[in-house]
């Protein structure tokens, strides 16, 4: 698997973006991937929870390129960081305006935080119809699930691309934050952290999965393109 995009998006704020894109780049690199990280939100959090980690291990060696850019430039540079990196993960703003547009249209997998309630799930339609016209893989996943909840339970029916892995409502994932660290870690065999690397795992064979039918896909084009000369 190289040079793959990942788009954390999702229009209603407050859903867990920047929290699962941070525990995510921390499990795939700790699976052996070069990963960069980018954050084109205007809130910044997932800026402010690097430059914590850089002043606890040091600029060097947090583990990831970093970059906060505008939007707008958010096509030249994962264009930039593909060359380098095994996966791009991106931040993107709680909306899908101009710059949430362009994140997900670069990308090659488009996940997108929901907690089990109406509004939420509401709100990832947008998203999920845009990453579909754009032929983007994209996955939901159910984020602050709490354990046998019977409304998360009945909300799994409203949504079709759904994540095998969930989420827990699980203070961890908050309090490591605040260490400039991902839940893998600080506690890497906690259920916060088994349930990240699930997803870790899920989100790599998905991946895989893409790069192996990107070339069936070029190759059909191509013919296509042959047979109407």
């Amino acid at each position: 698997m190289a040079h793959q995009v990942i788009t954390i998006a999702q229009q209603k704020g407050g859903a867990g973006k920047t929290t699962l894109a941070v525990h995510l780049a921390t499990a795939l690199m700790q699976r052996g991937q070069r990963v960069a990280l980018v954050d084109i939100d205007p809130q910044g959090s997932l800026t402010m929870w690097h430059k914590i980690r850089g002043e606890r291990f040091g600029e060097e060696y947090t583990g990831f390129a970093f970059s906060q850019v505008s939007g707008w430039r958010v096509g030249s540079e994962v264009s930039r960081l593909r060359r380098s990196h095994d996966i791009i993960v991106v931040d993107s703003p709680p909306h899908v305006e101009t710059e949430a547009r362009t994140a997900i249209r670069n990308a090659d997998l488009v996940l997108i935080p929901v907690q089990p309630s109406p509004t939420d799930i509401w709100a990832t339609r947008p998203t999920v119809e845009l990453a579909k016209s754009e032929r983007i893989a994209v996955r939901t996943v159910f984020n602050r699930v709490n354990a046998n909840s019977r409304l998360a339970a009945q909300m799994r029916g409203e949504l079709t691309d759904l994540a095998k892995s969930t989420l827990g409502n699980r203070v961890l994932f908050a309090s490591s934050l605040l260490e400039g660290k991902g839940v893998t870690e600080v506690l890497p065999s906690s259920p916060a952290a088994l349930e990240i690397k699930a997803l870790a795992k899920e989100v790599t064979a998905i991946l895989q999965a893409a790069q192996v039918d990107a070339p069936v896909a070029e190759s059909f084009h191509f013919t296509k393109s042959l047979e109407m000369v």
